[in-house]
């Protein structure tokens, strides 16, 4: 298997510093350096990759509708037989509180999707939510608790302001171009081939009956192709050892690459 760097700019190039931040929907803030996104290329290519998933993203534009990925707040918890954690954020226990149905102070990949809707009040892609709770489950319990998802909430909110920053047109989804833009600020110059083949994939509207789809992604969908593109270069660099942008790997490497990535 080959990946020619000198023609598609590899994994070579590289997009700003990232941090371990979150996002859902309710909303958390994260603090970013305004100026991430302004870069020069010559810039961009003396950096590494970063940290798991994408770069903080610049400061949030001005005029965005702040409700889009998350909705409205949503009902006061009921009463439970515990407060929050010392120090805890009152609103953010008041999120958590709320999406926990079943009180039992952790919760579901269920429980957590039905908190969490796109810019268009479409539900999360259950996959994105597995992916997001496998990052922050530290305790490997499949579920997250309030500190879980204080992390994961930050993360996602970091997520929202680097995906409004990329949908130039405010459309709520990102499209062919804007992919492309994402990407290569991430430090990844892709083909346009390449770039249209990731926006059929993650086009949730693009799948069943045949339907050709819209040519976009939303929200949850972008957060987790831009995830998937950063983990499978990771798994492509720990084949090549001498970083030229090619492998040479056998049958049975081949299945455990595979099967890494799907862990």
């Amino acid at each position: 298997m080959a990946y020619n760097p000198n023609q598609y700019g590899g994994y070579q190039q590289s997009p700003p510093p990232t941090q371990q931040q979150s996002y859902g929907s309710p909303h958390v803030g994260g603090g970013a350096p305004q100026n991430q996104y302004n870069q020069s290329a010559s810039q961009q290519q003396q950096q590494g990759y970063g940290n798991y998933g994408a770069p903080p993203p610049p400061q949030q534009q001005q005029g965005y509708p702040p409700q889009n990925y998350g909705g409205p707040p949503p009902p006061p918890p009921k009463q439970q037989g515990q407060g929050p954690p010392p120090g805890a954020d009152p609103q953010l226990w008041s999120w958590f509180a709320a999406v926990d149905t079943d009180h039992s102070g952790q919760l579901t990949v269920d429980e957590l999707q039905r908190a969490l809707v796109n810019g268009d009040w479409s539900p999360f892609n259950i996959e994105t939510v597995r992916l997001m709770i496998g990052m922050f489950d530290t305790d490997n319990t499949g579920t997250i608790d309030f500190q879980e998802f204080a992390g994961l909430w930050k993360y996602i909110e970091d997520w929202k302001k680097c995906f409004q920053t990329f949908d130039a047109d405010g459309s709520g989804s990102i499209d062919r171009n804007e992919m492309q833009n994402a990407l290569r600020t991430f430090g990844y110059n892709l083909s346009d081939r390449f770039v249209s083949v990731l926006i059929q994939k993650f086009d949730k509207y693009g799948h069943g009956g045949g339907q050709p789809g819209k040519g976009d992604v939303t929200f949850d969908n972008f957060v987790q192709a831009c995830v998937n593109v950063k983990t499978l270069t990771d798994s492509f660099r720990s084949f090549d050892t001498d970083n030229d942008g090619w492998i040479q790997i056998n049958y049975e490497q081949f299945l455990e690459l595979v099967i890494q990535q799907k862990a």
